[in-house]
């Protein structure tokens, strides 16, 4: 378990003892061995008596008590690209936060980044931990007084569960069990679970509502969807607030540079569509490779619904504001609006002044042609609407952070343009 702001090190001297012939015993080398051990022994005893008689000896940790006007919120995978933005937003509204996260995707740079904003005892830690290992994830409720988990933490790309779906199955579908039984355990009693339009598969009709069967095409929605049903099934026994928010197309970063998207490299090929386009634009890959070019839109391009993540943290938030125990809230978070991949890479080369230079390739493995959402119910019900709405605007912003963060959180330098 890691945690920054409490971090100790220790060091330990070594002395390498010659020896040469036969070593005998001398009685004022014994002597003094003996003194300096009754003296180490003398000095330990009297350390713990200082320390027992510190205040903060035996106080416990902020996080693992309840503190009234404060709300303790998991948030798993905020080491991720959305869930640190989420982590970033509670923070600002002065929620205490916990990030647990494997660092399988996500980046102990993000997580720096927010120690670093918010370096207060009791505002934030973060705890290196698998969801997949039961033990240690109820050891980290056992020890923390959560009051609410945002579940981020997952595989999700669409292209990579088609080659690997048990991964997907693993861990989005078992993983999210684990974390509900861990929640049911310890009396933690209120899930906001981030879903996907993917658990909608290939719907007839547009826009997207949330009646809109459920037919998923692909692993990840699939498992998406699997994890949803287990989290109805057993709400319907329980007194948990629960908030589902299905989401589209991410895009953007933090208006103010502090936090970003960067991916593992090897996944690049699998990563979203902004990703791609602006490895391109830096000259990390060889063009934009758009798969596709048939599908029964007006370009022959996938449309999608592009949310940006500063609008989608504020959904989020809201939802966790609203939630009311023993009720179930399912949402569409989107603009409403569907854009051809097309268009966006129009709106990615004036974002980046760079002519990117596109090939157009076969279809990917378990893509859908348009998907786009109906925002109706969260504006009536949680007041919310998004608000970056300019695909372009929304792109340049990430772009700024891509160029001064030319190997992610790795390092800083401004990329000459």
């Amino acid at each position: 378990m890691l945690n920054f702001g409490r971090a100790r090190t220790q060091a330990r001297g070594t002395r390498n003892m010659p020896f040469s012939g036969m070593d005998y015993a001398d009685p004022k080398r014994k002597g003094n061995f003996v003194g300096k051990v009754l003296l180490a022994a003398a000095l330990t005893a009297l350390c713990i008596i200082v320390l027992k008689q510190s205040p903060t000896f035996n106080s416990p940790s902020p996080f693992s008590i309840r503190e009234t006007g404060v709300t303790h919120v998991l948030v798993t995978g905020g080491a991720g690209y959305i869930g640190s933005h989420a982590a970033l937003r509670l923070l600002k509204e002065s929620y205490r936060v916990t990030i647990v996260d494997n660092l399988s995707r996500g980046n102990i740079g993000a997580v720096r980044v927010l120690q670093e904003l918010f370096p207060e005892p009791g505002r934030l830690q973060f705890i290196c931990a698998d969801l997949g290992d039961a033990k240690a994830v109820n050891k980290i409720f056992s020890e923390n007084a959560f009051d609410a988990v945002m579940h981020f933490a997952a595989v999700a790309y669409v292209g990579e569960s088609t080659l690997d779906p048990l991964k997907y199955y693993h861990n989005i579908t078992s993983n999210t069990l684990v974390v509900l039984e861990s929640m049911a355990a310890h009396g933690v009693k209120t899930l906001i679970y981030s879903s996907t339009c993917a658990t909608y598969g290939e719907p007839e009709k547009m826009p997207i509502t949330e009646e809109t069967p459920q037919n998923p095409i692909n692993p990840y929605g699939k498992a998406k969807k699997m994890a949803e049903d287990i989290i109805l099934d057993f709400s319907k026994n329980s007194d948990m607030a629960v908030m589902i928010l299905r989401y589209f197309n991410v895009i953007g970063s933090d208006p103010e540079g502090r936090l970003g998207e960067a991916p593992r490299p090897e996944l690049r090929e699998h990563g979203r569509i902004s990703g791609a386009c602006f490895d391109a634009a830096r000259g990390i890959m060889n063009g934009l490779k758009v798969k596709g070019t048939d599908y029964k839109t007006p370009d022959g391009t996938c449309v999608r619904d592009y949310i940006d993540v500063t609008d989608l943290v504020d959904a989020h938030v809201k939802a966790l504001q609203k939630a009311v125990p023993s009720k179930v809230g399912i949402y569409n978070v989107g603009t409403g609006k569907g854009r051809s991949v097309k268009e966006f890479v129009e709106a990615c080369k004036k974002a980046t002044g760079v002519d990117i230079k596109v090939d157009y390739l076969p279809r990917r493995p378990g893509d859908y042609a348009e998907v786009y959402s109906d925002p109706t119910k969260i504006l009536r019900e949680l007041n919310w609407t998004a608000q970056y709405t300019d695909l372009q605007k929304s792109l340049q912003v990430a772009w700024r952070w891509q160029k001064s963060h030319r190997d992610g959180y790795g390092s800083s330098q401004v990329m000459s343009s």
